[in-house]
């Protein structure tokens, strides 16, 4: 399992397949498991980056709180441990915030593809966000905290997904500690000068998304200079509802880029 650290923290992560590399960057408090969609989909055509956050999965779980710029030092940790020259990034929620900082300050970045991103923190229902998450030995919390990832459509017509997905969170999802650590990054996030990111960026948000409102992921889309939006339907976990169309966009915008 390769490993790399960053300020004595070790951080887990994993490549897959050969051509340019994404890099995927995951929403707080959960593992490594979301992006199993659209990873195993792009890997081949592309090389597939999968890593675990401070504070969640296999990676160290040090005090926080963590700040988005911290978090960013690790990606390049991460992919340079890997021998990764340039990565298109894909980033849910706070893993959105991580890209976009990324961006700004590190030179390896290609493209952007944000799910449920904002500009700024304080627009985050941090209720709302803590909501998706409960302890992971409780098996009926957990199913019970996927009301705010996916509409009770996807989750009565999909009962195997989500039994799988319980399963997975209790393995892969952050504790307490790092729950808490990585709601403080996302708290205390601000982008900065959006006209100053000018890398091809796609914008998904979830027409239901309960944590961030969508009219801020369409004003992100609109203030970046190359940004494009796309409305997708679903809930905080669009891109796993929508998972299809979703990856046959990523893997359409990716082509061009």
């Amino acid at each position: 399992m390769p490993t790399t650290t960053a300020d004595g923290v070790d951080l887990f992560y994993e490549t897959a397949g050969d051509g340019e590399t994404v890099t995927f960057v995951g929403e707080a408090g959960y593992g490594a498991w979301q992006w199993g969609w659209q990873a195993d989909a792009l890997t081949g055509p592309f090389e597939t980056l999968v890593w675990d956050l401070r504070g969640t999965g296999r990676s160290g779980c040090p005090p926080g709180p963590y700040s988005v710029d911290t978090l960013a030092a690790d990606l390049e940790a991460v992919l340079s441990a890997a021998g990764v020259d340039r990565t298109h990034l894909v980033g849910a929620g706070l893993g959105g915030m991580v890209a976009l900082r990324y961006a700004r300050q590190y030179g390896r970045a290609r493209s952007l593809t944000l799910f449920g991103t904002v500009a700024d923190g304080s627009l985050v229902d941090e209720s709302a966000l803590r909501g998706l998450h409960a302890p992971r030995d409780d098996p009926a919390a957990l199913r019970s905290s996927l009301e705010g990832a996916f509409t009770a459509t996807y989750r009565s017509q999909q009962p195997d997904v989500v039994d799988w997905i319980c399963e997975w969170r209790a393995e892969e999802d952050a504790d307490a500690v790092g729950l808490d650590a990585q709601v403080a990054a996302v708290r205390t996030f601000h982008a900065g000068p959006l006209y100053e990111q000018t890398l091809p960026t796609l914008v998904c948000h979830g027409v239901d998304d309960p944590v961030a409102p969508i009219d801020a992921g369409r004003r992100l889309a609109r203030e970046l200079p190359r940004g494009t939006f796309e409305p997708v339907e679903g809930r905080r976990l669009q891109f796993i509802e929508s998972s299809r169309a979703v990856t046959d966009r990523v893997a359409g915008f990716l082509e061009d880029v």
